[in-house]
């Protein structure tokens, strides 16, 4: 029960206020803190636990691999082993958006017999193509034994249905798995390990204080802790900086995808295509992939584009490129006639082999994504991260039987014999050299010669340099960007965009698009590159609207917006926008994206 004086009241009324008039952005408890707000004072805070063996944070392909690795370690060896997964998603894949197309031999590994069992695997590429595109033509790229993105034998795929088949099977193999349930806060032992994480409170008003609903959120512990939050999981970028575990920065892309049904007649049911060059300049790094796959007996077309984080000039829009690029008429006349089912974006790494950090730590270790394991020149990284869990729960399980914290040091030994990194290493001076001073087609040079045919074995590794927040240019050193206006048709305005992700968010919480400090987005971002966020937002989130008090320019943040891609996180010029997890079971409701 809470007990509030009158000046509690009227302060809480205050602070109110100022939220609704915009003087105060962000009101979220990883930034103000509780326990000098009085409003707070007689809140009992203590929380529930539990304990497990090992608790995984994020039930993507990653975590799923890992559960069931451990629980099959376990019925193997007629042992208990407690494994528990949380999924920020409403239900399993709801967060999940990829191309995706597929190399299954992670999955076979895991389950030799996944045809038999169910698996939503079904369309093989049967037909593919690669080509640099012009602004009305194309260049086609011969595929020959050796180029990255050559598919033969790998599987089109809704990953977001994969992802909820993977959880069934680890329900069924003894997995505790609870959707809707955000991490909110890593706990530690007194030496300093992972002790566990916390979920997050529930019933917080948008002002900071605590409503009648208000619950806290529950302590899981566990002798090790599996980071598989996927690309810039806010978790695993705090024991990253904890345990000093980056050596050198992650560079990152934003991936943009739509879901499209078109004309049956000109369905190619395997056929995938990945293009470079326009719209993009020769200086820009990106591309975009576009798979036909039958599912549901619809005749489907994933598209998207990537856009790499490391662009310099600030009104660059990764949304309108991607809507840009839809209507060169090689792609255009491809989904005239047709309909658009869904939409979403999600970052993604793009540093490889020379960014991933050091992989283990007291009491704990990163996976998949979360670890920068995307094969980026193969633009693949579901393998990967398969792959990676269930390393890691064949070098965790042997250690679980003492009762002490694990810390599995040789996770990343095991993982560095396994083809994971032998592949990242080979490719690892692709992406970078598209940074040099070759440009796009020096670059395509470079990889034909010391990847394609040298097999990445050059005894240099070149860097990403300066992490991608950092090289934007002031606004007075570049172009704007003038974008066509929407036809409704093939281009679409970004709010109907992102009506189609079933993005939701109780508009009366703080926002978890928090800011370190207020007043960064206008006199920074606003004054040296005339507001990015309002651009390299792929849903709307932030916007510069007038003051209250007429004078100038504020920040609003749309959070019910969010779609949970991170790419704010990412590229914000100061690093003032720190993404926190929302309430659980909250944001985009992506149905097999």
């Amino acid at each position: 029960k809470m007990r509030l004086s009158v000046a509690s009241l009227f302060r809480a009324s205050r602070q109110l206020n100022n939220v609704v008039n915009g003087k105060w952005t962000t009101t979220h408890y990883t930034i103000k803190d509780r326990s000098k707000d009085p409003r707070w004072a007689e809140v009992d805070m203590t929380r529930v636990a539990d304990e497990y063996d090992v608790v995984i944070v994020g039930g993507g392909p990653g975590g799923l691999s890992a559960a069931i690795r451990l629980r099959q370690l376990a019925e193997a060896a007629g042992k208990e082993c407690r494994v528990c997964v949380v999924e920020k998603a409403a239900e399993l894949g709801a967060h999940t958006l990829s191309g995706a197309v597929i190399e299954t031999r992670a999955l076979d590994e895991l389950f030799p017999n996944w045809s038999e069992l169910g698996a939503p695997v079904h369309q093989k590429v049967t037909a593919e193509s690669i080509a640099i595109l012009t602004e009305k033509g194309r260049i086609p790229v011969p595929i020959v034994p050796g180029v990255p993105l050559a598919n033969h034998g790998n599987y089109i795929v809704r990953l977001g249905h994969l992802v909820k088949w993977l959880g069934e099977k680890a329900e069924e193999a003894g997995v505790e798995i609870y959707p809707g349930y955000a991490g909110a806060e890593v706990l530690y032992n007194e030496d300093g390990s992972v002790k566990g994480i916390a979920t997050n409170d529930v019933g917080i008003a948008k002002d900071g204080s605590p409503k009648d609903s208000f619950e806290r959120g529950m302590e899981l512990h566990a002798k090790c802790t599996i980071f598989a939050e996927g690309c810039r999981g806010h978790l695993s970028k705090q024991v990253m900086n904890k345990f000093d575990l980056k050596e050198h920065e992650m560079s990152y892309g934003i991936g943009i995808k739509e879901l499209w049904q078109i004309d049956p007649a000109k369905h190619r049911p395997g056929y995938i295509e990945h293009t470079m060059g326009w719209p993009l300049t020769s200086t820009q790094y990106g591309g975009s992939f576009l798979y036909h796959i039958e599912s549901d007996g619809l005749p489907l077309v994933s598209i998207g584009f990537v856009n790499a984080l490391d662009y310099t000039n600030p009104y660059m829009n990764p949304y309108q490129e991607f809507q840009k690029y839809k209507t060169h008429p090689s792609i255009a006349k491809q989904l005239v006639g047709g309909k658009r089912l869904g939409y979403g974006a999600r970052a993604l790494n793009e540093g490889g082999y020379q960014t991933v950090p050091k992989l283990s730590f007291p009491g704990g270790c990163l996976i998949g994504c979360a670890a920068g394991l995307l094969n980026v020149a193969k633009l693949k990284g579901t393998h990967n991260a398969m792959k990676s869990g269930m390393v890691a729960a064949e070098t965790i399980f042997p250690d679980l039987e003492a009762n002490t914290t694990v810390t599995p040091s040789g996770y990343q030994p095991a993982l560095d014999q396994t083809y994971v990194m032998k592949e990242l290493k080979a490719c690892r001076n692709i992406r970078p050299s598209f940074n040099s001073s070759l440009g796009l087609y020096g670059a395509l040079a470079y990889s034909g010669l010391f990847y394609v045919i040298g097999r990445g074995k050059e005894p240099w590794t070149l860097q990403h340099g300066k992490p991608d927040n950092e090289k934007l240019l002031p606004k007075e050193s570049c172009q704007p960007i003038d974008y066509p206006k929407p036809d409704g048709k093939l281009t679409f305005d970004l709010l109907t965009s992102v009506s189609l992700t079933g993005t939701n968010h109780e508009e009366n919480q703080p926002a978890h698009l928090t800011l370190k400090d207020d007043s960064v987005p206008v006199d920074i971002n606003l004054a040296k590159y005339d507001g990015p966020e309002a651009r390299f937002c792929p849903a709307g989130v932030y916007e510069f609207v007038p003051s209250e008090s007429g004078s100038g320019q504020r920040l609003q943040i749309n959070a019910q917006n969010c779609i949970h891609c991170k790419t704010c996180d990412i590229k914000d010029p100061t690093q003032n926008i720190n993404w926190v997890s929302p309430q659980g079971g909250e944001g985009p409701k992506y149905n097999g994206m």
